[in-house]
């Protein structure tokens, strides 16, 4: 890649950036880097230039793009972190000191591991950005895996389908996660990947001829109705979840109706209603497949319109309607709400799990393999979205538990919890809760705190931790009273 393509991109995404201060960088790696070669035989400088592109195609500010081209230089070369301070200054020096820990995050032991995740999760807290950095690093060291070792590429591939991908789809970053997963898939499961390949590029080519005359049908009707929007085009399915679904419908592809999707792009979120009515009149929607996350978005930022409608071919097709902004945010989530002025992002409220887990880290001193089972399943695990009765979405693991959704609300709910019901029926606190589900928790402040046998069936970190030290101060309550009778 050429200095004058990452140039060109950042002037369409970014034009404000000084496009000097990029090239000072680009020289000062250059230079750096001078000699080494990957083990494809490209020069090395062809990594932190895809780095810095994938950045920049991100619309990420000048010191994020800077630090991406830089992000390999202490590790790699004869210049060191200070260097980069005094050349760069603090902010690009700390964004690719957060950069370099995160590359020792590698399974080399379990205490190991956990210490690396720690030092993950507090540069994630400090600046956000350091991950963003990192997606971009990992996308290209998986686009040119091939090069590698067979057990590298094992442990590169099970390292970013297992962390870096979760974290991303956490950070509303759909595209990024998508990425991940897809590139490593071939090197997890070879033979899956295979027979889904095989499976899925017939029926693709089958769909997409049919699907292009109803694109087009569909585009004159939204004309014909005054309806403006920017683009209809579509979207195949990711590989990897496409797979994920397949394995939860006994692989029977005839129950995926999102294999290629239609997205429909407009101005304003009153067009995207106007739209879906429109859709309706045009063709028979599928009963209780219609979403509305404009109103009642996911955790993670993600908002869209969508519906599953009957085509006059016959077919099953999804289609998303949302504006520019939420399109932008549904591929690049957090990298969608850096302020450049202000140097943070205005995404805060989204990123209360990555502060608490940072803080859980630095508190923890139990089992090393408790606390990794406890980190996976509040990170890693498949997440459910469930609504409170005001409509309110909360996002848990699956198989999370009344009791996981009442702490999350609030402490004090969890602890007073008396009952719960779940879409208007009577439930245990032990029921698995569903995605869609609607919890109405039953309170009582009479209650007197949690009951400890909630630990044997309670799923989240949040709810295990606020039960335990509710009956440590409890316990360390009455054993001071104890004392003070005894005196």
């Amino acid at each position: 890649m050429k200095f004058e393509e990452l140039a060109e991109k950042i002037q369409e995404k970014n034009p404000a950036i000084d496009i000097n201060e990029i090239r000072r960088a680009y020289q000062y790696a250059l230079e750096a880097h001078e000699g080494q070669i990957r083990k494809s035989g490209e020069p090395y400088i062809n990594h932190p230039m895809a780095t810095a592109y994938k950045l920049a195609s991100m619309h990420m500010d000048q010191p994020t793009i800077m630090a991406g081209l830089l992000h390999d230089v202490p590790e790699d070369t004869k210049k060191n972190i200070k260097d980069i301070k005094k050349d760069f200054g603090n902010e690009i020096a700390q964004l690719v000191d957060g950069v370099t820990k995160l590359g020792y995050v590698k399974y080399r032991g379990i205490e190991k591991y956990i210490e690396n995740l720690r030092k993950m999760f507090i540069a994630m807290a400090k600046d956000i950005r350091v991950i963003v950095i990192k997606f971009a690093d990992r996308t290209h060291n998986l686009e040119t895996l091939a090069f590698l070792p067979p057990n590298k590429q094992l442990r590169i591939a099970q390292e970013s389908l297992e962390i870096y991908a979760p974290i991303a789809n956490r950070l509303g970053m759909g595209e990024i996660k998508g990425k991940l997963e897809d590139l490593s898939f071939p090197y997890i499961l070879p033979e899956e990947y295979q027979w889904l390949q095989d499976k899925i590029i017939v029926r693709t080519q089958e769909k997409r001829k049919s699907l292009q005359k109803f694109i087009n049908a569909l585009q004159k009707d939204l004309t014909k109705n005054h309806i403006d929007f920017y683009s209809i085009h579509g979207r195949s399915k990711h590989l990897y979840s496409l797979y994920n679904k397949l394995l939860a419908h006994n692989r029977d592809i005839t129950k995926i109706y999102d294999l290629v999707a239609i997205r429909i792009i407009v101005p304003t979120v009153s067009v995207c209603y106007e739209c879906l009515g429109i859709v309706h009149q045009f063709c028979k929607p599928l009963k209780g497949r219609i979403k509305d996350y404009i109103a009642q978005p996911k955790p993670n930022g993600y908002q869209s319109l969508h519906t599953t409608v009957f085509t006059s071919a016959g077919d099953i097709v999804e289609i998303q309607i949302r504006t520019k902004d939420m399109h932008y945010e549904a591929e690049y989530g957090i990298a969608a709400h850096w302020d450049y002025k202000e140097k943070k992002t205005n995404y805060s409220d989204k990123l209360d799990w990555v502060n608490e887990l940072s803080k859980t880290f630095k508190e923890y001193t139990g089992s090393e393999k408790k606390f990794l089972e406890t980190v996976k399943l509040d990170i890693f695990q498949n997440r459910i979205y469930v609504f409170t009765p005001k409509g309110d979405v909360i996002e848990l693991p699956e198989d999370a538990t009344p009791i996981d959704f009442a702490y999350a609300i609030h402490t004090d709910i969890g602890h007073n919890c008396t009952g719960a019901k779940i879409n208007d029926q009577i439930s245990s606190l032990s029921a698995k809760l569903k995605s869609g589900d609607v919890v109405d928790i039953f309170t009582d402040k009479k209650r007197g705190g949690p009951s400890e046998d909630w630990l044997s069936f309670v799923k989240t970190n949040s709810a295990k931790k606020h039960i335990k030290i509710f009956f440590r101060k409890n316990r360390s309550n009455k054993l001071a009273k104890l004392l003070k009778i005894e005196d």
